[in-house]
This record gives C-alpha cells, sequence and structure tokens, in this order.
C-alpha cells in the first residue's frame, strides 16, 4: 500500500481504538442513573469502574482527529466545517462530563450530586448518538462543491439513514457499558448491569442490523458483507454470554462488534474520504486529500515510534486497575 493508504487505515484503527474503549464509557455514564439507583454508594461504584480509564480512552480521539488533520488536511478541513455543530455538540458534551466527573463529590449535598450525574448521562449520549450521526453522513455523502466547500446544512444532517446510525451507536454503547459493568463490579450494581445488558440487547441489535443492511443495500460489496454479518454476529453472542455469566468473553465480543462497524464505515467509505451528493466528480478521496509524502513519510516514523508507546502504557494501566469495584471500595 502507498502511504496515503496506509495512514487512512491507521486513521481508521485510531477511530476503532475510540469507539471500543470510550464506547464503553458512554455506556457506563448513560446508565448511571439505572445501575446506580439503590445508593450514592452504587452510583459511585458505576462511575469508579471507569475512574482510572476514562481521560486515557479519550486519547484516541484526540490522536485520530490529530492525524486527520496532519495526514489529511483536506479531509480535515471539509469534516471540520461541514459538521462543526454536530462536533461542537460532542466537545461540550465531552467537557461538561469530564468537569461533573470531578465536581459532583466536591459538594456533600444530595441535589448537588444530581445535577452533576444529570451532566453525566447527558454528556456521554450526546456523543454515543452524534458520533453515529456523523459517520452515517459520511457514508451517504454530503453537498461537496468543487471548491471543496460542505453546503450541507444542520437539517440536512438529520436525514432518516444518520439518525438510525445514531441509535445504532447509542445502544450499542449502551449495551457495551451493561456488560463492561457486569465484567469491572460485584455487588448489586454488576446484578443490575447483567439486567441492562439483556434489556439492551435487542434494541442493540436491532438498530445496529437496520443501519448495517441500509450501509449494504446502498454501498454493496462482499467484503463489507461479511463483516456486517460477523457484526451482528458478535453482538447476538456478547448478550448471550453475558446472560450465562462469562462477562470477559462478553466484553470481547461487544468489542468486536464496536471494531466490526467501525471496519464496515471505513471499508465502504474508501477510496473517498468526503463523497459528494451534488457530482462524484467533487468527491473528496485519500489521494487527493493527502498531505505531500514528505510529510506523511515524517508522520509514518511518529506513529511508530509512540503508538506502541500508547498501547503498551493503557495496557499496563488496565492491568493495574484489573479488580471488581464493589461498594467496599468507596465507603
Amino acid at each position: 500500500m502507498d502511504l496515503p493508504t496506509v495512514w487512512f487505515v491507521a486513521i481508521a484503527v485510531l477511530w476503532t481504538g475510540y469507539f471500543v474503549l470510550e464506547g464503553f464509557d458512554f455506556g457506563v455514564g448513560m446508565l448511571l442513573p439505572v445501575l446506580g439507583r439503590g445508593s450514592d454508594a452504587d452510583r459511585r461504584v458505576v462511575i469508579n469502574a471507569i475512574g482510572p480509564v476514562w481521560d486515557g480512552n479519550e486519547v484516541w480521539l484526540i490522536t485520530a482527529v490529530g492525524a486527520m488533520f496532519a495526514a489529511f488536511p483536506a479531509w480535515y478541513a471539509g469534516l471540520l466545517s461541514g459538521f462543526y455543530l454536530p462536533v461542537l455538540l460532542v466537545i461540550v458534551a465531552l467537557i461538561g462530563r469530564g468537569v461533573a466527573f470531578e465536581y459532583r463529590g466536591k459538594v456533600d449535598d444530595p441535589r448537588w450530586r444530581a445535577r452533576w450525574d444529570a451532566v453525566i448521562v447527558a454528556g456521554s449520549a450526546v456523543p454515543a448518538f452524534t458520533w453515529g450521526l456523523v459517520f452515517a453522513n459520511l457514508l451517504r455523502g454530503v453537498e461537496l462543491g468543487p471548491d471543496g466547500v460542505v453546503r450541507s446544512g444542520l437539517l440536512d444532517l438529520l436525514n432518516p439513514y444518520a439518525l438510525v446510525g445514531g441509535l445504532a451507536t447509542l445502544t450499542l454503547f449502551v449495551l457495551h457499558g451493561a456488560v463492561f459493568l457486569a465484567l469491572k463490579t460485584d455487588g448489586p450494581v454488576r446484578h443490575r448491569a447483567r439486567a441492562a445488558a439483556g434489556a439492551a440487547a435487542p434494541a442493540a441489535g436491532a438498530t445496529l442490523f437496520a443501519f448495517l443492511m441500509w450501509t449494504q443495500a446502498d454501498h454493496a460489496s462482499p467484503a463489507t458483507s461479511v463483516v456486517a454479518a460477523c457484526a451482528v454476529g458478535a453482538l447476538v453472542a456478547g448478550a448471550l454470554l453475558v446472560a450465562r455469566r462469562r462477562e470477559g468473553w462478553a466484553f470481547l465480543a461487544t468489542a468486536v462488534a464496536i471494531a466490526a462497524t467501525t471496519a464496515v464505515l471505513f471499508g465502504t467509505l474508501f477510496p473517498a474520504v468526503l463523497p459528494s451528493l451534488l457530482d462524484p466528480a467533487y468527491d473528496l478521496t485519500v489521494h487527493g486529500a493527502a498531505s505531500a509524502p514528505y510529510t506523511l513519510g515524517i508522520l509514518s516514523w511518529i506513529g511508530a515510534f509512540f503508538l506502541p508507546v500508547v498501547v503498551l502504557y493503557q495496557s499496563w494501566s488496565y492491568w493495574v486497575f484489573r479488580r471488581r469495584v464493589t461498594r467496599a471500595h468507596v465507603s
């Protein structure tokens, strides 16, 4: 593969890592009022389950967007201009969620904590839905002119296909988060997490199946069809495994479902990075959006050094904080 294609694949891998890791963070945040309904101790168990890792998981987003800026500046510019409001909404939600994690315990007042808990829920649900909306619109295409300017408005982005994509990622992350909590906690929260996973699985399966089948109907290819089938199969397997109390395998299965869905998105998109609804001749392609070969060469050396460091550090942090969280740890 040439360097532009290599970097397209690298960016797909970075987004996959972000969705797999931050996906369960979003799911945990959305499930906070459900799984933590017993007491504030249970809510602290839910939050502490992701407390040591959630900010590290966001590094994958920063790296993915930074790589897009460096390797495909035209793609970065078109994406940020065409999806300015949704991306801004995601940024505000992520900031609010981070502040809420830090501030909810600063005042010993149930109403104070309840307000910040609501911010955590919203700060998790908004990105979970909006990322699906954005990537579905990337596949569908935007009103991209010959000058590279995206003319699609916010209402154009709220089309039925994109809304189904948003619901698919939202429900998939809820299931992923429930399975993670079943794996990471013990006691009442663990039991509720198993029940939540069972309740979320039908909705996640239905919306993911609808989105992937719609995608294949519009952009059919043998390779992505096989991967789409693997995504749905992994999701079903995850739901069955968590019901049988095999939380580790269940979490691996839902992670595979998310990774396979992301592979379908990028596999369907290639070789375009920003398709045009006005004329296929205006499509922004991998090679048309790429930086100069010299720049991509330098980036390749930087990525070859730093990516293993990030992976090793995160693997170490997950190993250190591998034990289950219980009420005893927050009392």
